[in-house]
């Protein structure tokens, strides 16, 4: 029996499918990098390029030569806070008392967003905080030169005591500058009215801005609890519908190569005896006398070894001494039958079959 060779069209097809699975993964794993390439953070992150982000804002003060550090911790808020302007972006997440304590003994000024009360106490004594209404587009309503050249802007949240500016949302008391809130400093507010202006005029009064916000609540009291939120890591969601993507491509690919298992009977039953006989005449019609005399010896050898107590391994001349020992036959002539030369012709082959055949009945009835 010959073997045939595939063509490069039949290679093609059987490949297509693998490769095809494997281009559509890679179109999606690109499509997941490129998709978070958008830097997620939380609401006032300056690393972030979401809407709820401020990275826009950081950018703008770079551009006007500020230097602008973000700080996620108090120990680095505590080192980097003197000589530069401190901003407060999330103080809903600082709840430890003694931190803020040595926080507000570092000398500088201070920029608080949506100050709650511990950090109105310990970074702003004495302002009094209000009820907080909705955000809305309010107009300065004060003499404060940031405000007033800013104009509209879009603010909301807790009113602050003494205050004018915006409907008392923006207050300043000393070296702290307070807002109700801080959405007008996000990428996605920052381009309306006067916020841009605003935000710049407040956050922008020094060479230096340290700001301060944290990722995850600090100083968590105890017995508190963090939602599954905000101990997951950034960009998870990311890679979980790239893993669903990938192992439904995958699960789609195996399932239409391998299909259902069908049985089907074979259309024709050919017998072993004209299998044989067929090859036989395949080398009768090449002449092909060295490749049938192989033939005929390794499947003489292939049953002897085992009834031997040979090994696959067993030498020519390990083989040899055996089948004399057990037959009484000369050891040369065993050689010769066994390993010898091609046959010279057609009669030559048959005696070769019929010398393997004599010494295979010996040793199986000895």
């Amino acid at each position: 029996m010959t073997s045939v060779t595939p063509t490069i069209t039949e290679r093609w097809r059987s490949w297509r499918g693998v490769l095809g699975a494997l281009g559509l993964i890679v179109i999606v794993a690109a499509l997941v990098v490129l998709g978070s390439g958008a830097r997620n953070g939380g609401p006032l992150d300056i690393e972030a390029t979401s809407p709820q982000g401020a990275r826009a804002l950081a950018e703008l003060l770079r551009g006007q030569g500020v230097e602008v550090n973000q700080v996620t911790t108090f120990d680095d808020a505590v080192e980097q806070a003197p000589g530069s302007l401190l901003v407060v972006a999330r103080p809903e997440f600082l709840a430890d008392d003694a931190a803020l304590a040595e926080l507000a003994g570092r000398a500088g000024a201070r920029l608080l967003i949506g100050p709650t009360e511990p950090v109105l106490t310990a970074l702003a004594p004495g302002v009094t905080i209000r009820t907080a209404s909705p955000e809305t587009v309010r107009e300065p309503g004060c003499a404060l030169k940031a405000a007033v050249l800013a104009g509209d802007a879009f603010l909301g949240g807790p009113s602050f005591a003494d205050a004018t500016c915006y409907g008392a949302k923006v207050a300043v008391a000393g070296d702290v500058t307070l807002v109700g809130s801080g959405t007008f400093m996000t990428n996605g507010k920052l381009a309306e009215n006067g916020n841009a202006a605003l935000a710049m005029n407040l956050a922008g009064t020094h060479q230096r801005v340290t700001w301060f916000a944290p990722r995850f609540p600090l100083g968590v009291p105890e017995g508190g609890q963090k939602s599954i939120d905000e101990l997951m890591p950034a960009n998870v969601g990311w890679f979980v519908w790239a893993l669903i993507v990938a192992v439904l491509l995958t699960a789609l690919w195996r399932g239409r190569r391998l299909g259902p298992v069908v049985e089907e009977r074979l259309p024709v039953v050919v017998r072993a005896a004209e299998t044989v006989e067929g090859r036989g005449r395949l080398y009768r019609a090449r002449a092909a006398r060295d490749r049938a005399a192989l033939a005929l010896r390794e499947a003489a050898l292939a049953r002897l070894t085992p009834r031997l107590g040979l090994t696959a391994t067993a030498g020519t001349d390990e083989i040899v001494t055996a089948v004399a020992a057990r037959t009484g036959q000369d050891g040369g002539q065993v050689r010769q039958v066994l390993f010898g030369d091609t046959p010279a012709g057609d009669a030559a082959l048959v005696a070769l079959a019929r010398d393997l055949d004599m010494i295979e009945r010996q040793v199986r009835e000895s």
